[in-house]
């Protein structure tokens, strides 16, 4: 079980907990970070309209749509910035242990960067196609190239990638509204959509196919789009690791309160404008992930310094978001899995079935019910499931002490 001392961390924002040195605050903040991917990714899952960009046809009601844009203003393209942030401030923490051990770091980390690969292409093949683990595989190669990279230079080079996709986007539109046709993504029509969809409440060779098929069509979006978005969130994480800042918090309020006024201002401004062009025509929607490619990070970065200004007043809260924090990878993985068999084939096949008001509340429900086996698991082993599998794989060899014994 863990200490005492574990227990006491999240309440004075100190940076180490219980066995393995952990930080309390980052473990809670992943945890965060993990809940709004679901609510995000559930609609992706429950509906091929969505990865088409149109809302569900069966679902008009006005609740409907203040959930979708509820979702679109305050969640879409800002929690999985948030989990890439905390990919690139870990990937700090891996470099400085190795150091410490006396271990060769680029192997190892090359072997997790292929479990993460491997891992990616089983989930977007067998389960979502918006899979991210193979971003991250591809990213954490660039960052094991930039490791030696100044905090400054992080973060400028983080800025100058998000001003060229910003500019990217920005041409986009002009093209678009200059009569070029930008609009074939993934499903760009209703009745493609609602084909795919057909697909994916079948068996399971004809779900394995549409996901490939997929997968085939967002390749470009995923290399040049998300790929340099992910990679500079991951700067921004490196160049905060490599200053210690989320060691001791309470020692960085101001910058924290800068943070939060900047980003609920610009941020939330980029997210309305965004959200209120995510439902239009193309060159609208372009437009709309232009700014919001500028602007979501400080969303991000507002949410991250509440959560992290409010964590020593809501104990409780950070225990209860360390648990799934700390097993992150398995959860993510389980959140599909659990979305696949509710709405495809491999289950209850209620794809388009389900109204945003419920998906949210069902993605609630699955990350409670992660909540509690998360703790469950903790009080017995030291890694989750997959996590113990990748530490294997990086150390190449069985992690000692994989099971807590009990105290006494």
């Amino acid at each position: 079980m863990r200490s005492q001392q574990a227990r006491s961390t999240i309440p004075d924002a100190a940076p180490v907990t219980g066995r393995g040195s952990r930080i309390a605050s980052v473990d809670a903040l992943r945890g965060f970070a993990l809940l709004g991917i679901l609510v995000v990714n559930i609609a992706f899952l429950a509906s091929g309209y969505r990865m088409a960009g149109q809302a569900e046809p069966a679902f008009n009601a006005p609740l409907d749509w203040a959930v979708r844009w509820a979702v679109t203003l305050f969640l879409e393209n800002k929690f999985y910035l948030l989990f890439s942030f905390l990919f690139g401030y870990s990937f700090t923490l891996q470099l400085g242990s190795a150091a410490r051990q006396g271990r060769r770091f680029t192997p190892m980390f090359v072997r997790r960067l292929g479990g993460l690969f491997v891992l990616g292409m089983a989930h977007a093949v067998l389960l979502f196609p918006g899979d991210i683990l193979t971003t991250y595989a591809a990213v954490g190669i660039a960052l094991l190239v930039l490791r030696r990279i100044t905090p400054r230079a992080a973060v400028l080079l983080a800025a100058g990638l998000t001003a060229l996709l910003a500019l990217a986007f920005v041409l986009l539109a002009v093209m678009t509204s200059a009569g070029l046709d930008m609009s074939h993504t993934v499903a760009d029509t209703a009745a493609e959509a609602a084909r795919s969809d057909a697909a994916l409440v079948g068996g399971f060779a004809q779900i394995v196919e549409e996901h490939v098929r997929k997968l085939s069509l967002i390749l470009v979006l995923r290399v040049f789009f998300q790929g340099p978005a992910v990679l500079a969130a991951c700067l921004i994480g490196l160049a905060v690791g490599k200053l210690g800042l989320l060691h001791d918090t309470t020692a960085h309020r101001n910058a924290l309160r800068k943070l939060q006024w900047i980003g609920f201002t610009v941020g939330l401004s980029g997210a309305l404008f965004y959200t209120a062009s995510a439902w239009t025509g193309t060159a609208h929607k372009f437009w709309g992930e232009a700014v919001d490619l500028v602007t979501a990070p400080l969303l991000a970065a507002a949410y991250a310094a509440t959560f992290l200004r409010l964590l020593p007043r809501l104990p409780r809260l950070g225990h209860i978001l360390a648990a799934p924090g700390r097993m992150a990878l398995s959860n993510y993985l389980a959140q599909s899995l659990i979305c696949s068999l509710i709405f495809t084939g491999y289950g209850f096949a209620l794809m388009d079935r389900v109204s945003p008001p419920l998906e949210v509340l069902i993605a609630c429900a699955v990350f409670a019910a992660q909540v509690g086996y998360s703790r469950w698991w903790l009080r017995r082993h030291r890694y989750g499931p997959v996590e113990w599998w990748l530490r294997h794989l990086t150390y190449w060899r069985r992690p000692a002490s994989a099971v807590i014994q009990p105290d006494g």
